[in-house]
């Protein structure tokens, strides 16, 4: 049975959906009003993403499921260009203009003896030279078939009725991604921030998508096999692009185990564009700035992993890390006038000098976090408080109980004092022996002394753990 020939131009889109993976790659829905002939026939789509997944394509009527039957279903990326059409010319006739000895052009015709992917175009002539790799210009009588000017989604259909029907057609694709990026502003005092929120939108998918329904998802979809291309420069995003008190573009719902946030209005997303759109703004959260000094926090990190135990034995008497972090706090809530999932994204965080200017303090990742919990953010190091670390005494009670004892020196530069928090690691089946100032337990392997440095002044901390394996 011959199959009759529906083309492009037979269709008309109604409308497309983009959900969009914070993981590179995005889930396309293109409605289609298709007018399909009683029979087996044919139906092309151009313009379709080239970086599509062909084993993801689904082909469903929206009008009469039922009366269209797919019979095959076929990705075609053999493109439009120079090589790809001479590879499909061999035996063709063509012409060719080269050069003779004086430099002057001559055009000859022939036939194409081989692809040029074998290393090079060989030619006979019409007078039975053999030419190789002419310079010039070559011309073909006729477009060879099979060759296609953008990647084309093919199928071959069986419908039982005559008429328009609306399809959708839906397809993953990679190089659409997009992520949060936060931009914060700290009140003079350290005391309040407020926030704004940005969905930055890359799209290298080779695709435009025109007045897109647009829908995003936070969370890690697994998947199988990515194709991650390489991350293109972002745009950077001021303060107060958004105005507080605007309806918000976005309405986020949870979504499976994910978080699902809904563009409110159409957009379009052309290909090679980084879009930003507006996600949160919130004003006057309460924040709280804190000061860290974590000794030995890296060698810590090098040497513990879970599950081991024992002694690392000598190397380690003084660290020489000085550094006391600077972290700010503020609880993701209603409360705080945000209250809403936040997706994993970047923070920048400025803070108003005495002039009333924004300066650059700092900036830190987030992960996906849910609403009511915490953000920390690890702006920097603080320049007038420094820290000292070193163990003081090493005691081997048995092969598996020893007895350290620690002592920290934190001194504070400023005129004003400061709250450091000094935090200490610990493994095995461990207990503080001794200690010159009260702790808590944060977690198994974490304790933390909060002290006060007056200023222009010093704080020595002295303490004794036994551990036994």
């Amino acid at each position: 049975m011959g199959a009759t020939s529906l083309l492009l131009a037979d269709t008309t889109r109604k409308s497309v959906q983009l959900t969009v993976y914070n993981q590179n790659f995005a889930l396309v829905k293109d409605i289609r009003a298709i007018k399909l002939t009683k029979g087996v026939f044919s139906f092309e789509l151009e313009d379709v993403a080239a970086k599509i997944d062909p084993t993801s394509v689904l082909f469903k009527s929206l009008t009469a499921p039922q009366s269209v039957a797919i019979l095959e279903q076929n990705y075609q990326y053999d493109l439009i260009a120079p090589e790809n059409i001479l590879n499909k010319s061999v035996g063709a006739r063509l012409t060719f203009t080269r050069f003779n000895e004086k430099g002057e052009p001559v055009t000859d015709s022939g036939v194409l003896l081989n692809p040029p992917r074998n290393g090079g175009v060989t030619i006979r002539t019409d007078d039975g030279k053999i030419v190789l790799n002419p310079t010039g210009q070559i011309s073909l009588e006729k477009m060879p078939e099979g060759l296609h000017p953008k990647p084309t989604l093919s199928w071959l259909l069986q419908c039982d009725r005559d008429g328009e029907q609306e399809a959708e057609i839906s397809y993953l694709t990679d190089g659409v991604d997009w992520r949060a990026d936060y931009v914060a502003l700290v009140n003079k005092d350290d005391t309040s921030l407020d926030l704004s929120g940005w969905v930055s939108l890359t799209n290298e998918s080779g695709a435009t998508y025109e007045n897109a329904k647009l829908t995003l998802i936070a969370g890690d979809a697994r998947r199988l096999t990515e194709l991650r291309p390489d991350a293109k420069p972002r745009l950077f995003t001021g303060y107060a692009a958004a105005e507080a008190g605007l309806a918000p573009q976005f309405e986020e719902k949870p979504f499976f185990e994910y978080h699902i946030y809904t563009m409110q209005r159409p957009t379009t997303i052309r290909d090679n564009e980084t879009k930003q759109l507006a996600l949160l703004s919130a004003s006057n959260l309460p924040v709280k700035k804190e000061m860290i000094y974590d000794g030995r926090g890296n060698w810590w990190r090098s040497w513990w992993f879970p599950g081991r135990t024992g002694d690392p034995g000598g190397g380690y008497d003084t660290s020489d890390y000085h550094k006391v972090n600077i972290v700010l706090e503020f609880k993701n809530s209603k409360e705080n006038r945000i209250g809403m999932p936040l997706p994993k994204g970047k923070v920048r965080v400025y803070k108003l000098d005495d002039t009333g200017s924004q300066q650059f303090v700092g900036e830190d990742m987030i992960d996906h976090t849910p609403k009511d919990e915490k953000v920390r953010l690890y702006v920097g190091d603080a320049f007038d408080v420094v820290g000292d670390y070193k163990r003081t005494d090493y005691q081997k009670l048995s092969n598996r109980m020893v007895e350290e004892s620690f002592e920290v020196k934190v001194r504070n530069h400023k005129d004003t004092p400061v709250d450091v928090k000094v935090v200490e690691h610990v493994w095995d089946d461990w207990k503080v022996i001794k200690s010159s100032h009260d702790y808590t337990k944060k977690d198994a392997h974490t304790i933390e002394f909060p002290i006060t440095v007056p200023k222009d002044g010093e704080v020595t901390v002295t303490y004794t753990i036994r551990r036994q394996w």
